[in-house]
């Protein structure tokens, strides 16, 4: 478990940001857990990546990444300073880290000061070693994230608008308490559940939520900055990456009375949506999408509620218990309406 405890001020900052180098980082860990084959919707992509990690030289120093630790010092995927920055912004950061900030971050990770040889570069050379690393990660991202960038971007939005409704509308309280099923809000400790077992105090910060198309479930936390606590969390319309259907579930009651895709939308609606962040979220048309809404809110299950320029879709009471009654133990939730 990792245990944030919060302080009001800091609770009362809570932002949203996207990072499209922790998107990078993200996809670089998956691909290492990962071995032996990368789990659907990110199948068919990871063995494109793989392939370009393998044959394109350019992308060497990013392959450097597989022999990180999974807890190395935050300076390696710095903090978003705005809310939606660029990939060549991020890199810019990276490549301008200060020597001072590795010094401090390196002595706190390895107190007895036995550096691992792979970073021993960033503290000896460190603008060759870090301009290295971001060409790296730069020749990386055009190459296996870029292609997918968009549509990405399009979902991560998606995610921003309907966290950032909540948190105007509910507060944060209310947000954590339904950002992900491994991450629990018991004021004041926001706990990650996790195999780690470490403990964090964030007094007089701000709280920084980025969502993540590549997290499949994996929680980071970044505690290095003076200002921000960072945690990132799985962000849905991963399966825009998905280059076959999902796998179908045995025995989906769900499925057997509305029909396969029609069970996808009314789960996704767990948390209200665009006709746009379903498609991305469920790998449909949206036009499909738009016909399943359609029937579903013929049926009263389903409704339509305009956001700004947007127009957001929801579950009906209804909709709540048919999903509750119906789907797999692991689709019943609290709803956000």
């Amino acid at each position: 478990m990792i245990r944030i405890e919060i302080d009001e001020p800091t609770l009362a900052r809570t932002r949203i940001a996207i990072s499209p180098l922790a998107e990078v980082v993200c996809s670089l860990l998956l691909l290492q857990r990962n071995p032996d084959g990368v789990p659907w919707p990110y199948d068919g992509w990871a063995v494109r990546a793989r392939e370009i990690l393998r044959t394109d030289p350019a992308t060497a120093p990013a392959r450097a990444h597989f022999e990180f630790p999974s807890s190395s010092p935050d300076f390696f995927c710095p903090v978003p300073l705005t809310a939606a920055p660029t990939i060549e912004e991020q890199l810019d950061q990276l490549r301008a880290t200060p020597a001072e900030l590795i010094e401090e971050q390196f002595a706190k990770y390895y107190p007895s000061g036995d550096l691992p040889a792979f970073y021993r570069p960033y503290r000896d050379d460190r603008e060759r070693a870090l301009d290295r690393l971001a060409g790296g990660l730069a020749a990386y991202w055009d190459a296996a994230i870029a292609p997918h960038w968009p549509a990405m971007r399009a979902a991560l939005d998606e995610e921003v608008l309907l966290r950032a409704r909540a948190l105007a509308a509910d507060g944060p309280d209310a947000l954590l308490s339904q950002l992900h099923e491994r991450i629990r809000w018991e004021r004041p400790v926001l706990t990650l559940v996790k195999p780690l077992n470490q403990s964090f105090e964030a007094v007089n910060q701000r709280l920084l939520l980025v969502p993540l198309i590549f997290s499949r479930g994996a929680l980071m936390c970044s505690s290095d900055h003076p200002d921000i606590q960072m945690v990132t969390y799985q962000a849905r319309g991963a399966a825009l990456l998905a280059s076959t259907a999902a796998p179908a579930v045995a025995d989906d009651r769900l499925a057997i009375l509305v029909g396969r895709g029609r069970a996808a939308v009314l789960r996704a609606l767990a948390v209200p949506a665009t006709t746009t962040g379903l498609a991305s979220a469920l790998g449909l048309a949206p036009s499909t999408v738009s016909e399943h809404l359609a029937g579903l809110q013929a049926a009263g299950v389903v409704h339509r509620r305009r956001a700004g320029r947007r127009v957001l879709y929801g579950l009906e009471p209804a909709g709540v218990a048919l999903v509750n009654l119906l789907g797999d133990d692991s689709a019943r939730t609290e709803f956000v309406s």
